[in-house]
């Protein structure tokens, strides 16, 4: 698996690759992501920049607003079948600036997973921004992030689709 990180407004963000696409992202540094995702596949860390450069490229526009969808391959290797559903759906069906309740993507993606339920696959989203869980809100407000910054973070990559409008700095 090789790894890059770049820079982005939330912080750096790491990106895992495999031969078969992204596998990981993640702000907590690449110390982490690596031994969170090595251990899971046990595969042995390379280094191969040719291999980040696309994602790493597509996330950088992604954050300078020049990308509304990714279409680097994505590695499901780490989900189960039911995340992999979950997750798929997500990714599918809800485009950049746009949002779904937990109770509309746990209907639509028909799995028979209660809404509840889908919080916690959300939380477990091995490829966030990629994947976008950061649009999944509750149908009573945002509903939470594990990434990042948690909630404000969510409220950031919200704001940068156009889904929320920029609050404003009263400093």
């Amino acid at each position: 698996m090789a790894f890059g990180s770049l820079a982005t407004p939330l912080g750096e963000m790491t990106v895992a690759v495999t031969e078969e696409g992204v596998a990981g992202t993640g702000w907590g540094g690449r110390r982490w992501l690596a031994g969170r995702l090595l251990d899971g596949l046990g595969l042995a860390e390379v280094d191969d920049p040719g291999r980040t450069a696309p994602a790493l490229g597509e996330l950088a526009d992604y954050y300078a607003e020049r990308l509304k969808a990714f279409t680097v391959p994505v590695d499901w290797r780490l989900t189960t079948s039911a995340q992999r559903a979950v997750l798929g759906t997500l990714y599918e069906t809800v485009p950049y600036g746009q949002v779904v309740t937990y109770g509309e993507l746990a209907a639509r993606s028909g799995t028979g997973i209660p809404a509840r339920a889908i919080g916690s696959i959300m939380g477990a989203n091995p490829i966030p921004v990629i994947v976008p869980c950061h649009r999944v809100v509750a149908a009573s407000g945002l509903g939470g992030f594990s990434g990042g910054e948690g909630v404000e973070s969510k409220r950031w990559l919200l704001t940068l689709e156009g889904y929320l409008q920029p609050m404003l700095d009263w400093s």
